[in-house]
């Protein structure tokens, strides 16, 4: 039995401890056998993941007042995906399709509330183990699986930092007894001391928490400034530990993964990364007032409950939308400048020419458009994500520069590294292969891309159309020639029943 149709019975048998044994043993076998098979021909591997990105980019032009300087110079290097999108608008699923190139219907990891990816199924083939078996050194660090001690489970070496999210002390972020009643009020007030500086009152945007009032722990729907260094924050730590990693040298390949926290709330960041907001307007996203009119009843439940994040209503009640996107948008030129940091010692170290840089995103996020503030939507806002290739450099290569326009999945990552770095795949990934768009991104393709967003909602994109449809029935469909925003459900126009018919053929 060869390894890939064992990695497809653990998938079937996950309860079977001999299944498991057996594809352990496979995984060890095959990556002898490919480690003896030219590891030093393959290329290194970056992956740079962001969380809760969308495309608040400057490259990708979602927000006027977006800077960031180092993800822009690396999509000039490489392709641009400008209409790729997420198999699941969460942080789990999304991460368990992309790094199993399996969707959520094939490995049962549907949202954050679904059982982790390997507790459903430990023997499973992800990317890491697969470029292990391959001869790789594998290493990660920060935030890849949505899942405790995942990453070394799956990496050789991996990292975490003590305090991912903030410079606060671990420890503190709790609510005490005596101040948990004010959570859920206008006047909620957790203190923070912090030795050799003044206490500090969560939340600093002093906004009451619309998904746990009653829970201890402090709310992550929050943003402000910090006034510390950059070293203080959990993404600066994973960037220095990543660059000792590509300054270590080794005969084998290294497929180094970086899980980067923000722009993930709560969204504070180091003062110095609000300091150019100082007397400025800031833009807030493009709204109509009754964008939820022509939406199902379950639609607009979807739009106005807080799930992931917090209530719209709460953000205009506190004056805080302007301030909420000035901290996101502090905090994407935070992990920006984390970005360049990594970039440097790629570009800097022995195997500058022979490193293929994968950067993406997990999902988009809402900051007040359909009256959302999150994640765990089916539109545009939700699904899309930033996704940037680079090939290595080779003089033979016929990779061209530039911007794609097809619709591709966050599910095309795994065999696109596979087929990249002369890897062997399972045979079951449900995406298909950037390569050929990476020789030619102009090209005209009929590709269309689906996300789930839990079991019965799903939507289809292709390169002009989204079409949702949720476990109801209810349904939607947007032009996004004309709108963009996606303010005009369609989905009633007679004009559009071949298109409708055809999407509708695509969700499955």
């Amino acid at each position: 039995m060869c390894l890939v149709q064992i990695a497809e019975v653990v998938l079937v048998e996950r309860g079977s401890m001999k299944m498991f044994a057996l594809f352990v043993a496979a995984i060890i076998l095959f990556g002898m056998a490919s480690a003896t098979h030219g590891a030093a021909e393959h290329p290194n591997v970056v992956l740079i993941s962001i969380d809760d990105l969308n495309d608040w980019v400057g490259c990708l032009g979602g927000h006027p007042q977006a800077l960031t300087p180092n993800i822009d110079r690396l999509a000039a290097r490489g392709v641009l995906f400008t209409n790729a999108h997420c198999a699941a608008p969460a942080c789990r699923p999304s991460r368990a399709a992309l790094f199993t190139g399996l969707a959520p219907p094939q490995t049962g990891v549907w949202s954050n509330s679904s059982r982790a990816l390997l507790d459903q199924h430990p023997g499973i083939p992800v990317i890491p183990r697969v470029f292990e078996s391959a001869g790789y050194r594998t290493a990660g660090c920060g935030k890849l699986l949505h899942q405790k001690r995942a990453g070394g489970a799956v990496f050789q070496e991996y990292f975490l930092p003590e305090q991912r999210w903030s410079p606060l002390p671990k420890n503190s972020v709790g609510y005490t007894r005596s101040e948990l009643p004010s959570k859920g009020t206008d006047r909620p007030r957790h203190v923070v001391e912090l030795p050799g500086r003044e206490s500090i009152v969560l939340p600093l945007n002093r906004m009451p928490s619309d998904r746990k009032p009653h829970h201890p722990g402090a709310e992550s729907f929050d943003w402000g400034a910090f006034e510390v260094a950059d070293e203080t924050m959990g993404d600066h730590e994973i960037t220095d530990w990543a660059i000792e990693q590509l300054q270590n040298e080794n005969a084998r390949p290294l497929l180094l993964g970086v899980g980067y926290y923000r722009p993930h709330i709560p969204l504070w960041a180091p003062a110095s990364y609000f300091a150019r907001f100082a007397g400025t307007r800031i833009q807030l996203p493009p709204v109509r007032d009754n964008d939820l009119s022509d939406l199902s009843a379950v639609a607009r439940r979807w739009a106005l409950e807080p799930v992931t994040a917090g209530s719209h209503e709460t953000v205009l009640r506190h004056d805080q939308w302007s301030e909420a996107v000035k901290a996101y948008l502090a905090c994407v030129t935070f992990v920006d400048a984390q970005v360049g940091r990594l970039l440097d010692a790629v570009e800097s170290g022995p195997k500058a020419d022979n490193t293929l840089i994968v950067l993406f995103s997990d999902h988009g996020w809402h900051l007040g458009d359909k009256q959302h503030w999150g994640k765990w939507t089916g539109w545009e806002r939700s699904t899309r994500v930033p996704l940037i290739v680079v090939p290595p450099t080779s003089p033979d290569s016929d990779f061209q520069p530039g911007k794609c326009l097809q619709p591709v999945s966050l599910l095309d990552v795994y065999p696109t590294l596979t087929e990249m770095c002369g890897v062997s795949a399972p045979s079951e990934l449900r995406g298909i292969s950037l390569k050929p768009l990476l020789g030619d991104p102009g090209q005209q393709t009929d590709r269309t891309i689906q996300t789930w967003f839990d079991e019965g909602n799903a939507t289809v994109r292709s390169e002009r159309w989204r079409y949702i449809r949720y476990a109801d029935g209810s349904e939607e469909l947007y032009d996004h020639n004309v709108d963009p925003h996606e303010w005009d459900n369609i989905v009633d126009d007679p004009d559009s029943v071949a298109v409708l018919e055809y999407l509708r053929s695509q969700c499955r």
